[in-house]
């Protein structure tokens, strides 16, 4: 929808026929930050990530504002001009808006904040811009295992502006907070600005990993209310997480698992008429729902797997090592990082060479009762 009314308003005009470029007013969640300011990101930093060649991304947006003192200093008149027709300006305030303290920022949710967002709305309609309102990206806090709703008000006011209006809505607010549940208290500190080291514990701005992250759910979002923006797009938006996705987990049937890759080890001779002893170390064989077997197989210096039928397909990754690989009667030289698929209907065998351990990933059909 938005980039059809984008092309729609581009129609005419010698600089029209530029491709539409998208603009950042927002706050410091969102804004650039130079080198030594690193690890401290923002979210507009990391969308160009996402549109390659194919969008300019020019990020206005500007630390510590709020709607209301973006334009009050002069900002949002410095940005104007710039806009185009077609472009899309991204709209991204309410951290500073809720900020009672500070008189100079702070907006009353119900009237006056989204009195100041409608200016932003305003100029790029008049510059034949369109908008796109974002809720404000959630703080990390949590209460125990409970995330805490910082925005509140602030960001149902962006949705009813939004719906009110008759503008296009990302509503960031809920991703991110659908996203911090998901990561959790713990591990959710890898992604914002809590750095140890510098003594930094900052539950409101973002790392690298962070701002990549959220950038993500940004264009995910866009691309929910216009589907046409795909083709733009040239990394994959697959991520975040669905609404209540932890009180599903807890009753998972088949939970996932992490487990030590030097665990459960199994001694045996070289299979399959193999020679010399090998140690086998099965992964996730309690997973009886899983369909796949994966074991990894070290093959000391003399030792090997016999050749052997195959009546199902099965795939050889080498992690370390080398070795000579027999694949239907052919011979192949392999090392770290070389990849064997064998076919059903096929037959293989492979021995140990060189002074190092051989050192294989096999995964295969499992075969179910």
């Amino acid at each position: 929808m938005i980039l059809a009314v984008a092309a729609a308003a581009s129609s005419t005009g010698a600089a029209d026929t530029d491709a539409p470029r998208i603009v950042i007013a927002g706050d410091s969640t969102a804004s650039a930050y130079p080198i030594e300011r690193a690890p401290r990101a923002g979210w507009g930093m990391a969308l160009a990530d996402f549109f390659g060649t194919h969008r300019e991304v020019r990020n206005r947006a500007i630390s510590g504002r709020s709607a209301r003192s973006f334009i009050e200093q002069g900002a949002l008149d410095a940005l104007a001009p710039d806009l185009r027709r077609g472009d899309v300006l991204l709209i991204q305030f309410g951290h500073n808006d809720e900020k009672i303290e500070d008189p100079a920022r702070y907006n009353e949710p119900h009237e006056a904040f989204p009195r100041w967002l409608m200016r932003y709305v305003d100029v790029a309609r008049a510059r034949g811009a369109v908008p796109i309102l974002i809720t404000p990206l959630a703080r990390r806090t949590f209460d125990g295992d409970q995330l805490l709703d910082t925005h509140g008000a602030w960001a149902e006011a962006v949705r009813a502006l939004a719906a009110r209006e008759g503008v296009a809505l990302i509503d960031l607010t809920a991703s991110s907070m659908d996203w911090l549940r998901a990561l959790g208290p713990d591990a959710s500190t890898h992604y914002y600005l809590h750095v140890p080291a510098q003594g930094l514990r900052d539950d409101t701005h973002l790392n690298a990993h962070g701002a990549t992250a959220i950038a993500c759910l940004v264009v995910a979002g866009w691309k929910q209310i216009d589907a046409a923006l795909a083709e733009h797009v040239v990394r994959d938006t697959d991520c975040g997480a669905t609404a209540g996705i932890r009180a599903r987990q807890a009753t998972q049937a088949h939970p996932s698992l992490v487990v030590r890759g030097d665990g459960n080890a199994r001694e045996q001779p070289g299979p399959h008429g193999g020679a010399g002893t090998t140690t086998a170390y099965p992964y996730f064989e309690d997973a009886s729902d899983l369909g796949l077997q994966f074991r990894k197989r070290v093959l000391p210096r003399g030792s090997g797997i016999g050749l052997h039928e195959h009546h199902a397909d099965e795939i050889y990754t080498v992690l370390s090592g080398s070795g000579t690989y027999i694949l239907d009667g052919r011979v192949h030289e392999v090392a770290a990082g070389d990849v064997m698929l064998t076919r059903n209907g096929s037959t293989h065998a492979i021995q140990q060479t060189g002074e190092e351990d051989l050192v294989l990933l096999i995964v295969y059909a499992k075969r179910m009762p």
